[in-house]
């Protein structure tokens, strides 16, 4: 019974947070007509919009994938498919990621659905690092962006790819349970569906579970993407770049302080930093393009909500850590 109290109380909320956003998308600008407000808020309107606009169809596409996933894959699947390596599975696991089409934000409840399913925790890290970062798409933009020039696509590829591995061999060492919040989703159990052995009752399973996914997903999606609006809108892009000052590590910093606020969409964030190419050194832009789909601000609250605190804090700073470090120590490469 509590849980299924529980249940409605997630959903509810869900969908207001989400018809809040919708009331903004349909009818922001007539009330800002009969309201005068400042024109920053008008501008964080106009970021918060574009990011979630950017940002919902591969949620979508991530929930309904999540959905496939806890219908169609069992734990038997799971335990015959992984291997029993540590160090094979990471690979396996990176290398799925490089050849799924997923952006950090549809990533998350397709790499819950997946640990909750079984999969170790360090082959689900493997799966969400390099799935948004190297994915055919994301290598193409950048191949695009920089001018038909495959250097800095190349790079980008094969140091996420050595990045991803490390950094998930890392979190193997220091955790050894699946670090979900909760080991069952019990905002879940309401549902029966996945018992069907119809077609048309598991395909009816797949909507129910994406369309609860969604609104659990969603409304940490909004929240992200209005504090990355706030801080894009309300920190200016200038003084950070008086901050790098041309030099390989404050500039390589601050890429990766510009990566993780700005929150982009991998598959366009390559022509962001593409622009500053004439301000910082190529260090500091493969950071930016290295660290920001592996990490961001909307991506770090959606995790908050999947994983326990400790663990999110901690992958952050691994990734954080280890992004900086190689990039300065490859500059003299550049």
């Amino acid at each position: 019974m509590l849980g299924k109290i529980r249940s409605l109380l997630i959903d509810f909320t869900g969908i207001f947070i989400i018809g809040i956003a919708v009331y903004l998308m349909s009818f922001g600008s007539s009330l800002g007509d009969q309201i005068e407000l400042p024109s920053s808020i008008y501008s964080m309107n106009t970021i918060f919009l574009s990011i979630l606009i950017e940002a919902l169809p591969f949620v979508l596409i991530g929930v309904l994938i999540a959905g496939g996933i806890q219908i169609f894959i069992t734990e038997d699947h799971i335990k015959r498919w992984i291997p029993k390596n540590k160090f094979l599975a990471i690979t396996m696991s990176c290398v799925i990621g490089a050849c799924f089409p997923a952006c950090e934000c549809g990533i998350v409840p397709i790499v819950r659905r997946l640990i909750s399913k079984g999969v170790p925790i360090y082959a689900g890290i493997g799966f969400l690092l390099t799935g948004p970062l190297i994915n055919p798409i994301v290598i193409l933009s950048t191949y695009m962006a920089f001018g038909n020039d495959f250097k800095i696509a190349f790079s980008r590829m094969i140091i996420g790819f050595l990045i991803a591995i490390f950094i998930a061999f890392m979190i193997s060492l220091i955790f050894k349970t699946n670090q979900l919040k909760h080991k069952t989703d019990h905002y879940h159990n309401h549902l029966n569906t996945s018992n069907s052995k119809t077609i048309p009752g598991k395909i009816l399973g797949v909507l129910t579970h994406s369309v609860d996914e969604f609104f659990d997903m969603g409304r940490y999606l909004i929240v992200g993407a209005l504090l990355a609006a706030f801080v894009q809108t309300y920190i200016s892009s200038e003084s950070l770049v008086a901050i790098g000052n041309g030099q390989v590590i404050s500039s390589t910093a601050v890429m990766m302080g510009l990566a993780y606020v700005l929150s982009l969409c991998s598959e366009a964030d390559a022509f962001i930093g593409a622009s500053f190419s004439n301000l910082f050194p190529p260090p500091a832009i493969l950071a930016f393009l290295v660290y920001g789909p592996m990490i961001d601000l909307k991506n770090t609250i959606m995790m908050l909500s999947v994983f326990k605190s400790k663990f999110v804090f901690t992958f952050v700073g691994i990734v954080t850590l280890t992004v900086f470090f190689v990039m300065v120590l490859l500059s003299g490469f550049y």
